[in-house]
């Protein structure tokens, strides 16, 4: 029980501050927050994304090129031109190192107003750190696994982040349903996305892709927009007029 109370809280915690701060914010700006929040919500991502943090500059650039060429050969992340969601795991992290490491600069459009502090990359980005949370998780499990095959869950812990975006990337562009023509492959998997916390959106997100409430049809349900919501009234965050 204790083991799947800690994959389901690292599951959960990492999935809500991808989409929070790396998407919905860092991506595109459907709120403001002020620098001691940013700075807060960025560390939190550091914690809970743990050995696979992603800089939230480098994917607020993937992610802004993915909406302008979404499914095509220069979308950065479409599962239309690889084989398979391990293709498309090697490629979006081929583009994203070239942007993490400075290797490339973005075209204009995908440049600025993306949070960047560089001591909290410096860390997440080291090997140091991935290793050093990799031994965490190892060990957790080392002190309170009961049976063999709850290690077997120890690479989705080491790969969190990028495996949230293929899982998106992936069945969020090939399976489901659609409730707009949005000139490419987007579709909504589920009604209510308990499973990533309103990310399976696609379609609805492609069709308005500034608007922080990703359900957009009666029965449907974004998980995470309740909380940004609340964090409005408290004003944590201010969102966005659309």
């Amino acid at each position: 029980m204790i083991i799947l109370i800690f994959f389901l809280s690292h599951w959960f915690l990492s999935l809500f501050f991808q989409t929070f701060f790396l998407h919905r914010y860092a991506s595109h700006k459907m709120f403001k927050l002020s620098p001691f929040w940013e700075k807060t919500f960025y560390l939190m991502t550091y914690v809970f994304q743990g050995s696979s943090f992603l800089n939230p500059r480098a994917y607020a650039i993937l992610h802004r090129m993915h909406h302008t060429y979404s499914d095509t050969e220069k979308d950065p992340h479409s599962p239309h031109f690889v084989k398979d969601v391990w293709g498309l795991m090697i490629k979006t992290k081929n583009i994203y190192m070239d942007y993490q490491k400075h290797k490339i600069e973005p075209e204009p459009a995908f440049r600025d107003r993306y949070p960047i502090w560089n001591f909290i990359d410096q860390i997440g980005d080291s090997w140091a750190s991935r290793i050093a949370f990799g031994l965490f998780y190892i060990a957790f499990y080392v002190a309170f696994a009961t049976h063999w095959w709850m290690f077997l869950l120890l690479p989705i812990h080491f790969l969190m982040g990028p495996l949230h975006g293929a899982i998106v990337n992936w069945c969020g562009h090939k399976y489901g349903y659609s409730n707009f023509d949005n000139q490419d492959h987007s579709k909504n998997m589920l009604p209510l996305d308990f499973l990533m916390l309103g990310e399976l959106f696609q379609n609805n997100h492609h069709k308005k892709p500034n608007d922080a409430n990703f359900a957009k049809k009666w029965f449907e349900v974004d998980p995470t927009f309740p909380v940004i919501k609340l964090m409005h009234h408290l004003r944590i965050i201010r969102l966005r007029k659309i």
